[in-house]
């Protein structure tokens, strides 16, 4: 369970704070008391909006990792979740120099930055499942093989390992959590450079069908509130030898198809929606991991941690909320 005394006070940056999941992460943070500061570049490609901080009662600084002034934002915090990337596997595929750039050159800028400023903070990284490429086995754990499957995946492997070095060079508590496909409230869903589930929400709410490619693969998926805890719990109990270091497997509801998740979509709409089903595109298929689902038994295990919102109850949260708020995030 979260502690929310742990965080009354606690000088916190979240970088990439106004996208997705880091804009979650703030709100969650400030209603516990902690003194929240949000890094965002605000990228158009991205799923940064000030709307997603509003109401939060944080600091939103307008900022590139690659090039803004940190020393003033790091100074003296206590935790760092570090959140900002570049996420899209279709550009890091278009321009890997520029992925790279984000994902690995500005996390040795930011590190070297946190050594002045923060020499004693903890680090909580969000990660990716990406690195392992097509599986050799369902479900995967983290000694599964690294082999990622494009440029994004490379990128997103060297940002980690400089910051796990951290760790075992300077000793800090740095831990690193890699996610599956996350949802819930504040995702993109104008398009599906976030994930697909955000374009299929959008065509289920505008009564338009939605494209669903392939179809059998299989995904796991975790509801934001899980993901939100999972990043708190992980900086709390970074003091302890089992966590500290590690990298973690975050996964959330078992695994389903492609088909059976979008029948689901339309249950939790009432029966209302439609869809479509096509092949791969050629461009995304030599990328695509086909099934996947996460081992997370060892993250539970270190921190207590378990997921507590299920799929259908997930998804039904999700559209009830973009439901009311849909206009603002096309």
């Amino acid at each position: 369970m979260v502690t929310p005394a742990y965080w009354q006070g606690k000088r916190v940056l979240v970088t990439g704070g106004a996208g997705f999941l880091g804009s979650n992460l703030c709100h969650a943070l400030a209603g516990m008391g902690a003194r929240v500061t949000a890094l965002d570049a605000m990228m158009p490609d991205g799923g940064a909006s000030a709307r997603n901080l509003e109401g939060a009662g944080v600091l939103l600084v307008r900022g590139d990792i690659r090039d803004t002034e940190l020393h003033s934002l790091c100074e003296g915090i206590d935790v760092l979740f570090n959140m900002a990337a570049q996420t899209s596997h279709m550009g890091g595929q278009k321009d890997p120099v520029a992925d790279i750039a984000i994902n690995a050159v500005a996390q040795v800028r930011l590190i070297g930055v946190m050594r002045e400023a923060a020499p004693k903070a903890i680090v909580v990284h969000a990660s990716t499942r990406q690195f392992y490429g097509r599986p050799r086995s369902l479900p995967v754990d983290e000694l599964h093989p690294v082999n990622p499957p494009d440029a994004n995946g490379v990128s997103k492997w060297a940002g980690e390992q400089y910051w796990l070095l951290e760790n075992r060079v300077l000793h800090r508590p740095v831990v690193s959590l890699r996610l599956t496909n996350c949802y819930g409230p504040r995702l993109r869903i104008r398009d599906a450079r976030q994930t697909f589930l955000g374009i299929w929400i959008r065509r289920v709410l505008e009564s338009e069908p939605f494209e669903v490619w392939g179809g059998a693969q299989l995904r796991d998926l975790t509801y934001v509130d899980d993901v939100t805890s999972a990043f708190l719990m992980a900086a709390e109990q970074s003091g302890k030898s089992e966590v500290s270091g590690q990298v973690f497997n975050i996964g959330g509801s078992p695994p389903i198809s492609l088909l059976d998740l979008a029948a689901k979509l339309i249950a939790a709409n009432g029966g209302e929606g439609r869809f479509e089903t096509r092949e791969f595109p050629a461009d995304r298929a030599p990328i695509d991991i086909g099934s996947y689902a996460a081992d997370d038994r060892a993250f539970r295990h270190a921190t207590g941690w378990a997921p507590a919102i299920d799929l259908d109850q997930g998804l039904k949260l999700s559209l009830d909320w973009y439901r009311q708020r849909l206009a603002d995030y096309l």
